[in-house]
């Protein structure tokens, strides 16, 4: 099985001010979370904005993650559309420019048959030879693919593992490494032998996350301790919620791109007080660390 590493975090992009990919942002936010608990890195996913992105924009940002990884960290490239001959052509290009492994998600809108779904993923998996990762997300693509298609799936020479974000449907499929699609499940997917988690959680909470695979004695105790942070960061579209986390830890990532808009001040008050909670910022009546950056100073950043 690939061992890819079990905290792949789904890194947000950073913006600048006009909405342009934030190149040294994002390099110090891959060098910070590689020091808190990521063990790779799935670039330009549903939580890096990949929708927003232009083709050019999506594969600068991949071969900035290959030139710039922290050492031991693994890259791996979210190259799946809805469009097969457009998922092959980033498939392509993100072998090229030396990512560990592709993520490829269920093509979404057009919906298609089960025969569509295989040929579809035997074009992706032809088009490199690096593993290739199963997205299924039915509640964003209208699709699920239920287990007896991901073990069909895994009989395709270089499908390897699948991130299921289908809790219902969280089961070891023979042949595929099995990734948590949601924070929620990561305990459960590990519990079951699972190979990890693609998590979004790890942004903030990152070294705690990594103890759920180092310490299998205390998981349940510390994913029941992480339940309000992974409610939090999902209180809306994500990562509206994340990218706002994130600023109010000192990290500067910008705002979003439309048709997502900023954390309202309802959402952002909610975040805050997430952080606070877990000592990430300084309460009310709580003193900070020198120089006022709570989540800089946290062992829980």
């Amino acid at each position: 099985m690939i061992d890819l590493g079990a905290i792949l975090t789904a890194i947000i992009t950073p913006f600048d001010a006009n909405l342009r990919v934030n190149e040294e942002s994002f390099v110090a936010l891959m060098r910070h979370l590689a020091d808190n608990g990521s063990d790779g890195f799935v670039v330009a996913g549903t939580t890096g904005e990949a929708s927003t992105l232009t083709d050019e924009e999506q594969l600068a940002l991949i071969g900035l993650a290959v030139a710039e990884r922290p050492a031991g960290k693994t890259i791996v490239a979210g190259t799946g559309t809805n469009d097969t001959r457009q998922a092959v052509f980033l498939t392509e290009r993100a072998t090229e420019l030396g990512v560990d492994a592709v993520l490829s998600v269920t093509p979404y809108y057009n919906r298609p048959s089960r025969l569509g779904l295989v040929r579809h993923f035997e074009a992706v998996a032809a088009a490199t030879d690096k593993p290739v990762l199963l997205y299924n997300i039915p509640a964003r693509t209208g699709t699920n693919m239920p287990p007896d298609l991901l073990a069909e799936l895994a009989q395709i020479d270089g499908i390897e593992g699948v991130k299921q974000a289908n809790a219902a449907d969280l089961q070891m499929i023979d042949g595929l490494a099995l990734f948590a699609g949601d924070d929620g499940t990561l305990a459960r997917t590990l519990d079951m032998g699972g190979a990890g988690g693609v998590t979004v959680a790890s942004h903030v909470v990152g070294r705690e996350m990594r103890r759920m695979v180092d310490e299998p004695e205390n998981r349940a105790e510390i994913d029941a301790s992480l339940a309000d942070v992974y409610k939090t960061l999902f209180l809306t579209s994500n990562p509206t919620c994340t990218k706002a986390a994130l600023n109010m830890l000192g990290h500067d990532v910008g705002g979003l791109r439309l048709p997502l808009v900023s954390a309202t001040d309802e959402e952002a008050a909610a975040v805050r007080a997430m952080l606070q909670r877990h000592g990430l910022l300084p309460g009310p009546t709580t003193p900070g660390p020198p120089g006022g950056r709570g989540g800089r100073a946290s062992l829980h950043a």
